[in-house]
């Protein structure tokens, strides 16, 4: 995962950049998260990975199932990593690139696993508590998984923590084996 972020970084930073200076921040925003739908598709998968298929034909292919949703430099965007075969790395752009922007815009996003439904108190408590860890705004998109047994897990760029009574078994067990 390391590497793919490292590979990915130069294009989500280039793309913010360039976000940045034409004012379109929420449309590379919505063309990235395309491009990594788009990508994330097995029967593309299979596409990129084929040796076989020349790159231009790739590039047209591909730029023809994104027909209406790029614009101009967009297209541009995809041909660049389809170029430099980097195309398998839309989603992992996409995903610094939404860090990037909301850095920018004073809020992070987080991931919250939970066990059991959170009801809107307890959300409202846990944003403030991660507003005031993290010294922003907490932007919290929150799930329920039950294999956590109980607690939360929560995600926020690369920075985790895990309050999950499955974690605290995991580690509990790791101590006992060393």
């Amino acid at each position: 995962m390391g590497e793919l972020t490292t590979l990915a970084r130069p294009y989500a930073v280039a793309a913010f950049r360039r976000a940045k200076e034409t004012g379109a921040a929420d449309e590379w925003a919505n063309q990235l998260a395309f491009l990594a739908a788009v990508t994330a598709d097995a029967r593309v998968q299979r596409a990129l990975a084929n040796p076989r298929v020349r790159r231009e034909a790739l590039a047209q292919a591909f730029l023809g199932l994104c027909e209406g949703r790029l614009n101009p430099e967009g297209q541009n965007f995809a041909r660049l990593l389809i170029r430099n075969q980097r195309l398998n790395l839309a989603g992992e752009i996409a995903a610094l690139y939404a860090a990037f922007k909301a850095e920018d815009e004073g809020h992070v996003d987080v991931e919250v696993a939970s066990a059991f439904e959170l009801t809107a108190e307890e959300q409202a408590s846990l944003g403030r508590t991660l507003d005031d860890a993290l010294g922003r705004e907490a932007r919290m998109t929150v799930t329920v998984d039950h294999d956590l047994i109980g607690g939360v897990f929560v995600r926020a760029g690369d920075r985790v923590i895990d309050a999950s009574v499955r974690g605290q078994i995991e580690r509990l067990a790791k101590k006992l084996r060393n």
